[in-house]
Order: C-alpha cells, then sequence, then structure tokens
C-alpha cells in the first residue's frame, strides 16, 4: 500500500534518489550511511520529525536504526497506534508547543500527509530501516513484546543498539 501520495513532490523525489543511490555505489565494500535515532520522547512534535528523517534517510540509501526508549517507547504500542489510526488521541504534543497542535492536526489532515508512524512503515519498504523496542524500558513500563506495534523489528538493551549505530551519525529525539 502507498501511502504518500503522487502529489507530494518530496515523495517521488525522495524514491528516484534512493534509486539513483543504488546505481551510483557499485563499490558494495564502501561502508554504507548510517543514522540511528535514539526516540525518547512520545509526544506528536518529535514523533514527526523521526518518521521524516527516517524516509529521507531511507530514500537517500542510508541504513536507518530507530531505538525507541522510556516515553518514546509508548509510542509503538499497538494501543497508541490504534488510538492515532482512529483518531481518538495518541502521542499529544509538548506543552511548549500546544498552540499549534490544532493547527498543525489540521494542515495535515488537508494534505492528507501520513502520520510518523505511516512514514516509518514506508521507509521500512523502501530501504534498510529497523526499528527496536528498548528491553530496560518495557520491563519499567510492564509492556510485553506482544503490546508492541508490527512494524517493531526487535527488543534489545543498549548494547546491541549502540553497536548496530557505531560508524554512523546518531541522533537524540
Amino acid at each position: 500500500m502507498k501511502l504518500i501520495d503522487n502529489e507530494f513532490k518530496f515523495a517521488t523525489d525522495d524514491r528516484s534518489l534512493m534509486q539513483s543511490n543504488k546505481e551510483q555505489n557499485p563499490n558494495p565494500t564502501q561502508e554504507k550511511k548510517k543514522l540511528s535515532i535514539i526516540v525518547f520522547s512520545g509526544t506528536m512534535d518529535k514523533l514527526m520529525p523521526v518518521g521524516i528523517l527516517a524516509s529521507g534517510a531511507a530514500a537517500s540509501g542510508y541504513e536507518v536504526n530507530l531505538f525507541f526508549t522510556f516515553w518514546g517507547l509508548q509510542a509503538i504500542t499497538k494501543k497508541s497506534i490504534q488510538a492515532m489510526s482512529s483518531q481518538q488521541g495518541g502521542p499529544k504534543i509538548d506543552v511548549n508547543y500546544q498552540e499549534f497542535g490544532p493547527m498543525m492536526a489540521k494542515r495535515m489532515m488537508e494534505m492528507r500527509y501520513p502520520s510518523w508512524f505511516q512514514l516509518v512503515s514506508e521507509a521500512k519498504e523502501q530501504g534498510e530501516v529497523k526499528v527496536f523496542a528498548c528491553s530496560t524500558s518495557m520491563g519499567f513500563f510492564n509492556i510485553g513484546r506482544e503490546d508492541l506495534a508490527d512494524f517493531v523489528d526487535d527488543v534489545v538493551g543498549v548494547a546491541t543498539f549502540l553497536d548496530r549505530a557505531q560508524g554512523g551519525e546518531t541522533l537524540f529525539i
């Protein structure tokens, strides 16, 4: 299922860029570009950039690793995804940006812009994107593997994530 409509020029540009990157890198021994994001926040103002960065990086040929921990972990539960899908709530806006929430939500609906988790799901279809849940945070919040969204690849600890992130850029959002 195609989540980003062709009317968004940047989305089609990203797809052609991804194909172009595959064709331009005939040397498979060259180290691949890598972006790893530690997703600490579960508010919409932080989750949308995670989706946008993951999508853009995947389309540009990057290996992408997303590590959801603490409040970010709450956003990848089936319950949270279902609430967002049915527009019954889901992640809130950080208190510092609350006044912009309704305006941004309205504008995104007018544009038919995908949700953050739709962007992540599409990025996984386009490129090498892995979504990890933090095992320690799962213990803190009593969240089981069965509670996580289907797009989560694995439950890992910090050491495993750091090994995967090594040699690339790491962001904390």
